[in-house]
């Protein structure tokens, strides 16, 4: 693949782009040769490149990202981030930024930030998980561990959750999680947001429960807080004490590293209780070369919990 043809493929892609958050080319899976370090967004009215390592076409790149954005006349902002530096900047190239911005997905809305952080608030690949949480939170009590900024709360409560809580040791983005519902005219009455260390604070968790359906959602690995190589197992080894008789577990990972059987096996060990069920299916425009390195969405369930 050479510029050209990734031009040509952004313009395919962007054919019926709509508000919705769109994916448009995703180099990350190893798909497309030489791009591997690119992803380019469509995000409502921004057009959203990621440049994960420095590459020697970068100013070519960024250039061709121009001329696409003032020819599709789609965005009113080109904004490329600089993954690949220590603090991840990100410039607005062309256009002007709206003064909110937000990623909109099955009706929904969550605010983002495009200038101010490595991430700006919400992970686009992970849409199939929020739809399976959305489609099983009716009557449920839901326990989102690592929450962020908190979009599996938003589509629980959405999908008819009668309560949610909602844990992650950074109070910003819980904070964000709070705004976010409150976008979407959503009942915070029904939600709690603990900013809490997930692996101290196993006694403040439980009073909220027993849960019916248990998001696990974690970094791979977070300097100095989380290692999933050792530390996904500790929650894993817990669920019983937080678990309803009948609940379902979303047990997710992006660790291209460590594979499905990785954590089928902490369940096996550490939790026979609950039974593997399946794996979610990935997003089309999140295409990987290598399955088992793209983002693993394992669903279990507990005794007789039917999926479906």
């Amino acid at each position: 693949m050479n510029l050209d043809d990734l031009q040509h493929l952004l313009r395919t892609n962007s054919t019926n782009v709509t508000e919705e958050y769109t994916r448009l080319f995703h180099g990350r899976g190893n798909t497309y040769g030489g791009y591997r370090f690119l992803t380019v967004d469509s995000v409502d009215k921004v057009l959203f490149a990621v440049l994960f390592d420095a590459d020697e076409e970068e100013y070519a790149i960024v250039s061709m990202l121009r001329d696409f954005f003032d020819a599709e006349a789609k965005w009113e902002a080109l904004v490329v981030q600089q993954r690949y530096l220590p603090s991840s900047p990100s410039t607005v190239v062309a256009g002007e930024l709206p003064e909110q911005c937000f990623a909109i997905e099955s009706g929904l809305k969550y605010h983002i930030n495009f200038l101010n952080a490595q991430n700006i608030g919400f992970f686009p690949d992970m849409k199939l998980g929020r739809e399976f949480v959305r489609d099983h939170a009716n009557g449920k009590k839901v326990l989102n561990l690592f929450s962020y900024t908190c979009s599996f709360s938003v589509v629980a409560i959405a999908g008819g959750a009668t309560a949610v809580a909602n844990v992650d040791m950074n109070k910003n983005v819980l904070s964000m999680g709070r705004e976010n519902h409150r976008l979407n005219a959503l009942d915070t009455k029904k939600v709690e947001f603990m900013p809490y260390n997930i692996l101290k604070s196993w006694s403040r968790i439980r009073k909220s429960g027993p849960y019916d359906l248990i998001i696990i959602d974690p970094p791979s690995f977070q300097k100095g807080s989380f290692a999933a190589t050792s530390d996904y197992e500790k929650i894993i080894r817990r669920l019983h004490e937080f678990a309803a008789e009948e609940c379902i577990v979303l047990s997710a990972l992006n660790a291209p590293e460590l594979d499905s059987e990785f954590i089928k096996t902490l369940f096996r060990e550490n939790a026979p209780e609950f039974q593997y069920v399946e794996r979610l299916e990935n997003l089309e425009s999140f295409p990987e070369i290598e399955e088992e390195r793209s983002l693993k969405n394992l669903i279990f369930k507990k005794k007789a919990y039917r999926v479906g």
